[in-house]
């Protein structure tokens, strides 16, 4: 997409821009979007707009033939959902307050102190005229916040919870305070920049069901919402408006990458950059493993594998938008001159350092813990490879809502690891030892699959896995992983490997998880040969 078609409002067909030539030789300049974390945002605004200035100064010389091609229009930047950390939590607070039927005031001291610490985030501001235009912006929108507020308080039915639509419009006030902030930082220190709200961008119907085609259709808004930014950065929420069940509600906390994705689908942009806290994706978590190494690329079957297994590296939709045209960057805020990690469709090897190759499919490409899993046992008194009675299983658990991240089963035996981020049981007043069910829907699932047999829950769990493209023809990986656990006594509930050719999973104590990473990561990473 050539940067003066942006300027002019007129952006090409999402779906086909020539992106090279036969020689490889770029003939149009495409904007980087840029995608940033709440926590990024509510800590180091200010380093956000310090890294955008330096990227517009390079994007700038490399084009330097004209004004098209400069600063202004090589740039996107997409924040999260959170202006300052916990604001969204915040507001939900405030929201459920005025929802309550014994709703008081509550919410107004609430939203009062967000006001104060909006105002205080932009301190740095040393323009007056910015600094104004900012307070005046976001008053408008803390004004408006309160009276939607009120509504509930006063209007809407005391049903003591929020509706999800109710949340969405919340959500999105935390968006465009954090959108408003770095858009004002960006003018303090000379980079025009133009703040686009998609809170109301879907102006055309939306099925029951969000297919490809609607998100195509809501890219295509996109596009034409950001093309009247013009030759301005355009800032942009991450929340992209309302739809059927409401938007946090259908796609979870990974909306504002897919929103990101959709911005740089749009724009036909040449990278995606998620900027987070960390240099990349490493070999295991840095935090944990202190071998850990960063990794220059992976490919996205390794990149959806490893966030499904706990990791969180990006969200499947985003990879889904994006991949194969349009490569994602992990990169630091802190570090950003750091190459960062790049998600990209290519054959397997492409991009890695000669040694690298060399030593793949030997070595796999990453190993990590998802924590908080809950083992259910079913022991049969009949076979259990009836395709009846596993259909009936799986419909047991879809029905009470339960995600199975691991299955097993034997003869007259299934189990099931179930991942949940809050905690599935609790501990009983008569012993330390001794755990109770607290979970609902838990509780239903296994009141349902009595009825086919003895039903054992194992708490405290996590899931072990190792991850890396040609994991299935790496002969002898398996049998180093179970070695190495079975040599530093961490016992194995269960093994997985199949569903995926790029993972081997196996169900370890969650107390064992990270001595467990670090033993796997020096016997599979560190010291193989």
């Amino acid at each position: 997409m050539a940067d003066g078609s942006l300027v002019n409002g007129n952006v090409p067909n999402i779906d086909n821009a020539p992106m090279v030539d036969g020689d490889g030789d770029v003939h149009e300049e495409r904007p980087v979007v840029l995608k940033f974390g709440g926590t990024s945002v509510g800590k180091y605004a200010a380093e956000i707009a310090q890294i955008c200035f330096k990227i517009a100064i390079v994007c700038s010389a490399r084009s330097g033939v004209s004004k098209a091609g400069g600063t202004t229009n090589r740039l996107v930047v997409t924040p999260f959902s959170r202006a300052l950390v916990d604001s969204i939590f915040r507001l939900l607070k405030a929201a459920q307050h005025a929802a309550r039927p014994d709703s008081s005031q509550e919410y107004n001291n609430i939203v009062s102190k967000l006001h104060q610490e909006h105002k205080d985030a932009a301190n740095c501001i040393k323009s007056l005229k910015v600094i104004k235009k900012y307070h005046q912006d976001i008053a408008a929108e803390f004004e408006a916040l309160n009276h939607f507020l009120h509504q509930i308080s006063n209007t809407l039915p005391k049903t003591g919870s929020l509706r999800p639509e109710d949340e969405d419009q919340v959500v999105s006030v935390g968006e465009k305070l954090s959108s408003q902030l770095l858009a004002a930082l960006l003018k303090d220190r000379g980079i025009p920049s133009q703040y686009v709200d998609l809170s109301d961008v879907i102006n055309f119907p939306v099925p029951d069901r969000l297919s490809q085609t609607f998100y195509r259709d809501l890219s295509a808004s996109f596009r034409d919402l950001i093309a009247t930014s013009g030759e301005r950065v355009p800032v942009i929420t991450g929340f992209f408006g309302r739809i059927p069940g409401g938007l946090v509600n259908s796609l979870g906390r990974g909306y504002s990458d897919l929103c990101a994705a959709l911005v740089a689908v749009a724009l036909q942009a040449s990278e995606l950059q998620v900027w987070k806290e960390v240099d990349g994706v490493f070999t295991a978590d840095p935090r944990k493993v202190p071998t850990a190494c960063l990794l220059p690329t992976l490919t996205p079957d390794e990149a959806g594998e490893l966030t499904f297994y706990g990791s969180e590296v990006i969200h499947n939709f985003t990879l889904q938008q994006c991949i194969p045209r349009i490569p994602i960057r992990i990169k630091n805020v802190l570090r950003p001159h750091s190459a960062g990690t790049i998600i990209q469709a290519e054959a397997s090897t492409a991009g890695k350092s000669d040694s690298y190759k060399h030593l793949r499919p030997k070595r796999p490409t990453a190993v990590t813990v998802k924590q908080q899993i809950t083992v259910v046992n079913v022991h049969s008194n009949r076979k259990v490879d009836s395709p009846s009675f596993l259909a009936q299983i799986c419909t047991i658990l879809a029905r009470n809502s339960l995600a199975v991240d691991l299955f097993e089963k034997n003869e007259c035996h299934v189990s099931l690891a179930v991942h949940s981020k809050s905690s599935l049981l609790s501990t009983t007043h008569s012993g330390e030892n001794k755990y109770q069910i607290e979970n609902t829907d838990l509780i239903n699932a296994v009141r349902e699959l009595e009825e086919y047999g003895v039903v054992d829950v194992v708490h405290g769990m996590a899931i072990l896995s190792l991850i890396g493209t040609g994991l299935k023809r790496s002969i002898g990986i398996a049998g180093k992983l179970f070695t190495a656990l079975g040599d530093n006594n961490v016992n194995i509930e269960m093994i997985s490997q199949g569903a995926s050719e790029i993972s081997i999973a196996c169900v370890i104590e969650e107390r064992e998880a990270h001595r467990a990473l670090n033993v796997v990561h020096a016997e599979l990473f560190t010291y193989l040969d």
